[in-house]
């Protein structure tokens, strides 16, 4: 018998894995959760459609059961689930969730309120007859068939598409890694765009804008603001504020009320209800007595009933600001190009579908020629043998056989095989005079269809007009007026920074990323030499690396040791109390797995003329202008180039005029003039801005304010003031002077600070104690004294970062 043992070949298991997760993310992302750039399609939906035009459910026949249709399409076509399948039937008859619906349905399809749709052998459904036009043609080898799951039957890789589907519907699906959310439209303005760009392919796409005005979602709404549609439209990212539309009417009790016709796409009605009730009854939107659901098959109709005495407008605004009243669609164009995801602007959608319809056009043509020609072929030989019909009958009369007989024709007057068989074939009514002539005028217009595909086929341009004719036709046949109204001018008094107090706030970092934000309130100041309070409950060996002082309304700038800017604004950083331990900076903002938070920066706006003055551990610095960072947004920017073992550790804004002071943390500092560090790029690397001894490095950097002090604060919890008018300025590059003198009783700066004598600092120490102190409580000392305890501190614990509190205006 032959050996059956099989080899074993030893595999890593993170190697198989990685295979494996590669192997079905590349299967969700093509074959379900995107949809194609040329029919806008998912697959699902494409083999839900073609098996119903298959099973001849066109608009204008009866209804088929929804689990017949499911059938066919799952034994055909795709073997995913029969669920998976209704869902995709069930939302392209939803009118509130399709803009322009593919399937009639009849029976329960779900409500706007959530409700589920009936099973599935209790619905019956039948194509739309716009979704006919989808499948226009295909008869007519206008697009690749492929095998199906099984290779038992043949499916359409893409269908012709004569409708602009992903734009008019639109497009959600969630895909491994990536995700894509694509608006609705009006099929009438998608038309426009669509003739615009074949009448001037080099269009600027912002020009696009005057034809598609926005997206139009089925539900209506208003859209507040077109910078959102801006972004969408020219990058395929923006985010498009929708708000219900509504009413104030005056009840017959004399009460008002606000009622509301319109809610934002994809709310669910029945949620949106329960969470205003919830509101109200917490007390955090008053003014409201009664709620109450008046929608009917009419339309959607809410009611929102006022107390006596109440402004309307303030009870609106909390309404907006607290309730899925407003949304924010987020618009993340991505769509499958030649069988990869990519992020497209309208434009380049826009030129898919008008390449995919040339295609589809050509095709079309190229097959009826074809067609045409067989046909004008076989009129010609039925020509010739009418014109010589005495002769034909006496040849097929003479030959013994039919074979013979087709053979005696073809030799007697040059037909082919196929006209001599058609001759044979004709039957004797054709004899008729009348019949006679049919078969003249059919083979004259048959050759005049013949000169006119040849010569669209012949011209690009006829093509497109084709192309840009049919496509204006099927708005006009199937357009609507627009639903949602655009708003110029973006949505008011609904900033959530409205609803949030103005409130100076302790932000942390620690070492291993755990980020949060407190009150400064939370801290009571106290004497010189106090243990503190615990500012945070840090797991392991986790130390808090940073702390920083600034109002709820800031932008507050993070930059890491890898020379990267991030920034959020400081009410997006989540509040914690003293004892939790906060949340991982990652969830926030992209920071890579090696790189850690330097230091932080508070912006009010990014349209400042300010700089950021940055600073790395070997003494390298640079002027950055603020605007230049305003795309840093969470995934960040580069900030400043870094050689190879440096890091950034300070930063901050500056005017670019003034004094800077660098110390090291083995107590030398450098007081020399801010302009001596000129304004660079991003990614620049600065220039050297103090010389370093052997193992010393830069501990941090401050503006030299007059009338403030230098606070200094060594590792050990040793402390002191100085004044900025014992520095002498010094150039660049050099060593400057004794700053402050540093032993292993104190160990080494571990941070410096601009300060005024009724100030507070906080100063945080490894274990994550804080202690709050006033400035005047430490004493003003010389350059070389070795300072005051400032912070009582149990070994192993030491001190790692320390910053002013900030007073009112």
């Amino acid at each position: 018998m032959a050996d059956l043992k099989g080899k074993v070949v030893p595999v890593p298991i993170e190697e198989e894995i990685k295979e494996s997760y590669l192997n079905y993310a590349m299967s969700v992302i093509v074959s379900r959760a995107l949809p194609d750039v040329r029919d806008g399609l998912k697959p699902v939906q494409r083999r839900i459609l073609y098996a119903m035009y298959e099973m001849g459910l066109r608009h204008d026949r009866p209804f088929k059961k929804s689990g017949r249709i499911v059938g066919d399409v799952l034994g055909k076509y795709h073997p995913h689930g029969d669920q998976s399948i209704y869902d995709a039937l069930v939302r392209l008859a939803q009118e509130f969730s399709m803009r322009y619906p593919m399937v009639i349905g009849q029976g329960n399809f779900g409500s706007i309120d959530g409700d589920p749709p009936a099973a599935m052998r209790y619905t019956e459904a039948k194509l739309h007859k716009i979704a006919e036009e989808m499948l226009r043609d295909i008869n007519k080898e206008t697009v690749d068939f492929v095998p199906n799951y099984d290779e038992s039957l043949k499916e359409p890789a893409v269908l012709p598409a004569a409708v602009p589907y992903l734009l008019i519907n639109g497009a959600s699906g969630i895909a491994v890694g990536m995700a894509t959310n694509i608006p609705p439209h009006n099929l009438g303005e998608v038309s426009r765009a669509i003739a615009a760009v074949i009448d001037n392919p080099e269009i600027p796409p912002k020009d696009l804008l005057r034809y598609v005005k926005g997206p139009d979602f089925p539900t209506g709404g208003i859209i507040f603001g077109k910078k959102g549609i801006r972004s969408a439209y020219l990058t395929g990212k923006g985010g498009v504020v929708v708000r219900a539309r509504l009413s104030l009417e005056t009840l017959r009790s004399g009460r008002e009320a606000i009622v509301v016709t319109e809610i934002p796409y994809a709310v669910n009605k029945s949620s949106l209800l329960e969470r205003v009730a919830s509101l109200v009854r917490d007390k955090k939107i008053e003014g409201i007595s009664e709620i109450r659901d008046e929608s009917d098959r009419n339309g959607l109709r809410i009611v929102f009933e006022l107390k006596r005495g109440v402004i309307p407008k303030v009870v609106i605004n909390r309404l907006f600001s607290m309730t899925p009243l407003q949304t924010t669609f987020h618009v993340n164009a991505l769509a499958l190009v030649g069988g990869k995801p990519q992020t497209l602007t309208l434009k380049e959608i826009i030129q898919h579908f008008i390449s995919h319809r040339k295609e589809v056009v050509t095709r079309r043509a190229q097959y009826d020629l074809r067609k045409a020609e067989e046909r004008a072929h076989i009129l010609e030989g039925l020509k010739i043998a009418l014109d010589n019909i005495d002769e034909v009958i006496a040849i097929i009369k003479k030959s013994r056989t039919v074979d013979s007989a087709r053979n005696n024709l073809m030799r007697r007057f040059g037909l082919s095989e196929r006209q001599a068989q058609a001759i044979l074939d004709m039957r004797l009514q054709k004899l008729t005079s009348l019949e006679t002539r049919k078969i003249i005028e059919e083979l004259e217009a048959t050759l005049k269809l013949i000169e006119e595909l040849k010569e669209l086929l012949g011209s690009e341009r006829k093509i497109l007009e084709v192309v840009k004719n049919e496509t204006l036709e099927l708005a006009k046949g199937y357009g609507d007026e627009r639903r949602t109204e655009i708003v110029a001018e973006e949505a008011e008094d609904l900033d959530i920074e409205d609803l949030i107090q103005k409130e100076d706030m302790v932000v942390l970092v620690s070492r291993d990323g755990l980020i949060k934000r407190m009150p400064v309130s939370a801290y009571r100041r106290q004497g010189r030499g106090g243990k503190g309070l615990m500012g945070g409950k840090l797991s392991g060996d986790d130390v808090v690396s940073h702390l920083f002082v600034a109002s709820t309304h800031d932008y507050i700038l993070f930059l890491s040791n890898e020379g990267k800017a991030y920034y959020l604004k400081v009410h997006e950083i989540p509040e914690g109390s003293r004892v939790s331990q906060g949340k991982s900076i990652r969830s926030l903002v992209q920071l890579s797995p090696d790189e850690q938070v330097s230091a932080v920066v508070s912006v009010e706006t990014f349209e400042e003329e300010r700089e950021v003055f940055m600073i790395t551990a070997k003494g390298l610095a640079k002027r950055l202008p603020v605007p230049a960072l305003s795309n840093a947004r969470t995934r960040g920017v580069i900030a400043i180039g870094l050689e190879k073992g440096d890091y950034l550790v300070d930063a901050f804004l500056t005017e670019g005029k003034g004094e800077v002071m660098i110390v090291t943390r083995r107590g030398h500092g450098l007081r020399c003039k801010e302009e001596e560090f000129r304004s660079m790029g991003r990614a620049a690397r600065g220039v050297t801005a103090v010389k370093l001894e052997p193992g010393d490095e830069v501990c941090g950097a401050v503006p030299v304010e007059e009338g403030k002090d230098l606070l200094l604060v060594t590792s050990g919890g040793y402390g002191k003031r100085v004044g900025f008018s014992q520095f002498t300025a010094h150039g660049r590059g050099t060593k400057g002077q004794i700053v402050y003198k540093v032993s292993a009783r104190t160990g080494e700066l571990a941070a410096v600070l601009s300060v005024e004598a009724k100030d507070d600092v906080m100063i945080v120490t490894a274990q994550g104690n804080i202690i709050k102190l006033a400035v005047k409580d430490i004493s003003v000392l010389g350059r070389q004294a070795a300072g005051v305890k400032v912070v009582n501190l149990e070994k192993p614990d030491y001190v790692v970062s320390v910053d002013r509190v900030a007073r009112e205006k």
